[in-house]
């Protein structure tokens, strides 16, 4: 151990008594998962306790553990996912996966645990269920699933397990289709097993944590950065002083400028946006080896398929002769991460077609500084069908006329095919005429084959809520002058949360063939294009920027 140990705290760890020594200000997250190896509890954000993965129980009452001294659990219970009563943990399981409410896995224990918190009495009401998921953030699912499991498993009745009766290969199937990374559907999944790197790191391995600028301490450079080793994690990040996370007051702005709008066109520019993954990147690897993905159970949207994680575990433990375990904090994600590249574009109506002219900032990579990815979800299909369809709104053709395929078209308002004939949606958005809420989302999807329609359904929900998102709330603070993101907390990027998420009702269209991929790519751009049009329509105006602020949908959103 490193560090002076100042007090031994003994508890009990699902039944189990324990008795550790503890670091000053040590959490209960580090001696769950540093000292008891309970990987089940994640590291989403700590110390920050916005994103409720490393939620426990102690005493009974939900804790979020990386902001729980370790010191305040002195003779008391704490319950982790393993810990719950087993006929309460097995409904619940079994319901997330019926209900497509866990896809990575990631943030699902710690939801589970909350959830089997609220369970305890009678069948939770709507309201109970969204102010229990206030304490959480998932990326993934778009919040529909996760409610409709915790309803389901709270349900009198029979036991939930049958209707995860499905073939689970070809479940696994779909969701490679979508997240573009082999992936695991079952009921381990949301019990946190996952096969995420930092869960399997050897116990013994050295740490690495990015180093922040300025680092006093001694550091190695491997993949492109400057890196601080320790022989713990804790000791790592206290050499390296962990950049503290922050939330700005400086305003989301557009970093291209707005070019002119076209007569009877439209025009637009986006902000910087985080991909905001749950599982912070990470790997490991031993000299000579293959290093450990980041990517796990999920392609993380796109966000970490360069991640520097992988290339830097390698060469450090081949320089170091050590297993070298390469962890980022949620600072060092949102600092070191690429974002959704911004842009600026206009598009018109004129002669029969419509003429788009587009412009993105890409950023040349470099240690430290702002970066951009081209493989983020749905670019630019997404960028390029909501000028597409803000013209044809403007100039009032119906788009079926323009529609390759006139028998798709009639999916709902908005036709997004993914390039190379993979999959085709359709979006209609719902706004409250008096208060100008979404109230409800409308998506059809084409994707061939389905293979199993509770993935799909999850992949489609999960890309409507990230691109309502994109439209309306999502957007960073940067300083231009050093090519700098401003918020570091997670609760910063605008990510819509589970009360102010409205009903996603997907259909999947009767489409033959095999199955086509990339069926929430299309759900993705079908729904910003569709969303631009309808707050365009409610109001009487078209906003020019993403995120669209200024807004009644986004101040409802954002309230």
């Amino acid at each position: 151990m490193s560090g002076q140990v100042v007090e031994r705290v003994e508890f009990r760890c699902n039944g189990v008594e324990v008795s550790v020594d503890t670091e000053p200000g040590e959490s209960l997250l580090s001696v769950l998962r540093e000292r008891l190896g309970v990987t089940s509890v994640k590291d989403g954000c700590a110390p920050q306790g916005q994103c409720g993965c490393c939620t426990v129980l102690v005493d009974g009452s939900p804790r979020v553990a990386c902001v729980t001294a370790a010191s305040r659990v002195a003779g008391r219970a704490v319950t982790t996912v393993e810990g719950l009563e087993a006929g309460m943990r097995d409904r619940l399981t079994a319901a997330f996966v019926a209900t497509g409410g866990s896809q990575c896995g990631f943030c699902t224990p710690g939801i589970l645990v909350r959830a089997s918190a609220l369970l305890g009495g009678d069948v939770p009401a709507r309201g109970d269920v969204d102010r229990a998921l206030a304490a959480h953030l998932c990326r993934c699912t778009g919040w529909n699933t996760v409610r409709e499991a915790i309803e389901l498993a709270g349900a009198p009745g029979p036991p939930v397990g049958v209707a995860v009766a499905r073939d689970r290969h070809a479940a696994a199937r779909r969701a490679e289709l979508e997240g573009g990374v082999a992936q695991h559907v079952g009921l381990e999944v949301p019990l946190g097993h996952g096969g995420f790197a930092d869960d399997e790191a050897p116990h013994d391995a050295l740490v690495a944590v990015p180093a922040p600028p300025g680092a006093a301490a001694v550091t190695v450079e491997a993949g492109g950065l400057q890196w601080v080793v320790g022989d713990s994690l804790a000791e790592a990040r206290r050499l390296a002083g962990k950049v503290p996370g922050r939330r700005s007051t400086i305003e989301v702005v557009a970093p291209l400028p707005l070019p002119p709008r076209p007569s009877g066109g439209v025009r637009l520019a986006t902000s910087w946006v985080e991909p905001a993954y749950l599982e912070p990147d990470a790997s490991w690897c031993e000299p000579g080896g293959t290093p450990a993905t980041p990517l796990a159970n999920g392609g993380a949207f796109g966000g970490k398929l360069d991640s520097p994680a992988p290339r830097a575990a390698r060469e450090l433990a081949d320089r170091l002769g050590r297993t070298v375990r390469v962890v980022f904090s949620r600072e060092d994600c949102v600092r070191l991460g690429p974002k959704r590249p911004p842009f600026a574009g206009s598009a018109v109506w004129r002669d029969g077609r419509v003429d788009l002219v587009e412009e993105y900032l890409m950023p040349e990579v470099g240690a430290g500084s702002l970066r951009a990815s081209a493989a983020h979800r749905a670019f630019p299909l997404a960028e390029r069908t909501v000028l597409h369809e803000g013209a044809l709104a403007e100039a009032g053709v119906d788009r079926r006329v323009v529609a390759r395929d006139r028998e798709l078209a009639v999916l709902l308002d908005t036709v997004a095919a993914v390039p190379d004939g993979d999959a085709v949606a359709g979006a209609r958005v719902h706004l409250d005429a008096d208060t100008g809420a979404v109230e409800r989302v409308e998506v059809r999807v084409g994707a061939g084959d389905p293979l199993d329609d509770v993935v799909l359904r999850s992949y489609c929900i999960g890309a409507t809520h990230m691109a309502l998102g994109w439209v309306l709330t999502e957007g960073l603070a940067v300083d231009p002058a050093r090519g700098a993101v401003l918020d570091l907390t997670i609760r910063s990027f605008g990510v819509i949360r589970a009360k102010d998420t409205p009903p996603i009702d997907v259909t999947i269209v009767d489409d033959a063939g095999p199955p086509r991929a990339r069926a929430s790519d299309a759900v993705f751009a079908a729904v910003a294009a569709a969303t631009w049009n309808a707050v365009a329509a409610a109001e009487g105006r078209r906003p020019e920027t993403f995120p669209a602020t200024a807004t009644r949908a986004s101040r409802r959103l954002r309230r």
